[in-house]
């Protein structure tokens, strides 16, 4: 087992497949600072899904069990499905972040290539604010339709709500609502500071405590534990019996200390934090064993020693200070 200076294993990779997306959410790529002069990265500088699955399977040697692909926006990137194939062939559990706007035409082939599940990216179930949110005008109605035929095509779903006070912390019960009596876990994220493009303010954040005590209020909530070490959302399920939340408390209720999740970027960086300042380049290793036909030593190697050497705890000490510092964006790096 790979573990790092706080005694961290290594158990997660999630995978930007693309720095693209069709959306423009506030909290990640907004329109005002990007814009349509926004040069996203050329396709060559992309890594393969050749490199990808070679890159992955260094890291399911080393301990990792489940890859996440995100983005961007992972369905922007043609033929996911054959990457999914080369991904569940390595005997790890494939899932994906979406917003669902393509996931209609995709979910069967994705299920067939091997995709065990999807977390659809859902900020809100009322038409207008949802349209506000994703700055592109797209409809609720698509995203649910999305939602849909992953179930048809046998995908596990969840859903991701990030909670913006002033924004859309009044649909919160609503979301709660919408979805409580399905299979459907709704995960309430924390307004984070990743980045600096969207503006982060700490009086922007609404507590997961509070969420809890809102969604409570009306429907009684009990505390569940943890469905493994590492998990990032704390999970509450209705008294009654028809189903669970979760909250991801990034800002106020940290998690660094169970953190087992390493990010490669699209153009291939390493990075070992959600809130990383800087990044490891493999793609050089693994374009260079392309070009000598070496084997993966080096690339081992050099995950090895990065996650081994790894300190993050970026919530832990979260402080006026590091909230200036140079992060990567969210809309780079991945959620």
């Amino acid at each position: 087992m790979t573990v790092d200076t706080l005694g961290r294993s290594l158990g997660d990779l999630r995978i930007s497949v693309t720095d693209r997306c069709n959306f423009r959410c506030s909290y990640c790529m907004p329109k005002g600072v990007f814009g349509r002069d926004y040069e996203f990265m050329p396709r060559d500088e992309l890594l393969t899904f050749e490199e990808i699955a070679s890159v992955a399977a260094v890291f399911a040697d080393l301990g990792v069990s489940k890859v996440r692909l995100t983005g961007g926006e992972p369905l922007l990137r043609r033929n996911l499905a054959d990457l999914v194939g080369m991904l569940t062939a390595l005997d790890v559990e494939v899932a994906m972040t979406t917003n669902a706007s393509l996931l209609d035409r995709h979910a069967q082939a994705l299920a067939d290539a091997g995709l065990s599940r999807v977390t659809v990216s859902l900020d809100s179930v009322d038409d207008e604010t949802f349209r506000e949110m994703n700055d592109v005008d797209f409809p609720l109605a698509s995203v649910l339709e999305g939602i849909d035929a992953a179930v048809a095509a046998g995908l596990s779903v969840k859903l991701n709500t990030v909670v913006k006070r002033g924004v859309n912390d009044d649909g919160i019960l609503a979301m709660a609502e919408r979805f409580r009596g399905t299979d459907h876990i709704v995960r309430f994220i924390e307004y984070m500071d990743v980045g600096h493009t969207n503006g982060w303010r700490m009086n922007e954040v609404v507590r997961a405590a509070d969420i809890v005590a809102t969604i409570g209020a009306r429907y009684p909530l009990e505390p569940v534990e943890a469905n493994y070490r590492g998990e990032v959302a704390r999970r509450w399920r209705y008294t009654d019996g028809e189903g669970e939340i979760g909250v991801i408390a990034s800002v106020t209720q940290p998690f660094c200390g169970d953190c087992t999740r390493a990010r490669l970027s699209a153009e291939g960086k390493l990075y070992t934090c959600l809130f990383a300042t800087s990044g490891t380049d493999l793609r050089a290793i693994v374009r260079k064993q392309d070009a000598d036909n070496e084997q993966d030593t080096e690339l081992r190697t050099s995950v090895e020693a990065i996650w081994a050497n790894r300190t993050d705890r970026y919530s832990e000490l979260r402080t006026d200070n590091t909230g200036r510092l140079p992060k990567i964006e969210m809309s780079y790096i991945g959620g």
